[in-house]
């Protein structure tokens, strides 16, 4: 393709904008004593928590998106409130990701609605709205994508209007089977439209892996700190186990 196509490549990492305020947002925490840290106490800020999810799963949808053919180029959001974190191109035209991490939750989906564990949330309305600002963007329709990242349950009762929701593992394989309806030329020439209005940045590689390897350190704390949460769990539950079978032997 041509070269507006190979510099779109190097885009922003994964998650960047969201990482950026999940960080910005945890720098003010606390450190933690010595007694919190050896109990397993969660490091994440409350308030930082859902920007933590949601970098999490925004990098799982990179990977999964890294199966796509050298037809397609994902874009990354400047704004980490946005609603559509990808815009991707290829050949079967333009699409806003809107990625929402709801691991191990049931997600139910029927009569326009998004439920999560039975609550209602604004998920569809959201990404047909940021489809619809794209789409006069580009000049092109854009479909929007819910990618739900590792559901427990994913139960698809009716399709909503206008925007599809799926599970991220599926997201690749939707994408690839799309009929093509865009040439190469199209598809650079939407790709220079999207880095022009500036929602989407493609040249700060540097900044980025600062920003993920401050994200890796975060995420190796808090998963040191569940490790040890289990581990004193499982003590607690053995040393009950061992003083029920000690009192089942004296009343024998």
């Amino acid at each position: 393709m041509t070269d507006v196509l190979s510099a779109a490549r190097r885009v922003r990492g994964p998650a960047y904008a969201v990482m950026t305020e999940c960080l910005r947002i945890q720098a003010s925490a606390r450190r933690q004593s010595r007694l919190a840290w050896l109990f397993g106490r969660d490091p994440i800020r409350p308030d930082a928590r859902s920007w933590y999810r949601g970098a999490l799963g925004e990098v799982h949808v990179a990977k999964v998106l890294q199966a796509l053919g050298p037809g397609w180029t994902v874009l990354r959001s400047v704004d980490p409130s946005a609603e559509a974190s990808d815009l991707v191109i290829g050949p079967a035209g333009a699409f806003t990701i809107a990625t929402k991490n709801h691991s191990r939750q049931r997600v139910w989906v029927g009569d326009d609605r998004l439920l999560v564990n039975g609550h209602r949330t604004n998920h569809i309305a959201d990404a047909r709205y940021e489809a619809r600002r794209v789409s006069h963007l580009l000049g092109i329709v854009v479909t929007p994508v819910v990618a739900i990242v590792d559901p427990a349950t994913l139960t698809l009762k009716q399709r909503a209007d206008g925007v599809e929701v799926l599970a991220a593992s599926q997201l690749a394989g939707y994408l690839s089977r799309r009929k093509p309806r865009l040439t190469d030329a199209a598809a650079a020439s939407l790709i220079a439209a999207a880095e022009l209005d500036g929602a989407w940045d493609a040249h700060v590689l540097d900044e980025t892996l600062r920003h993920e390897a401050r994200f890796l350190r975060l995420k190796g704390e808090v998963e040191g700190a569940w490790r040890r949460r289990v581990i004193w769990l499982s003590a607690a539950f053995a040393g009950l186990g061992t003083s029920l079978l000690f009192l089942a032997q004296l009343a024998f």
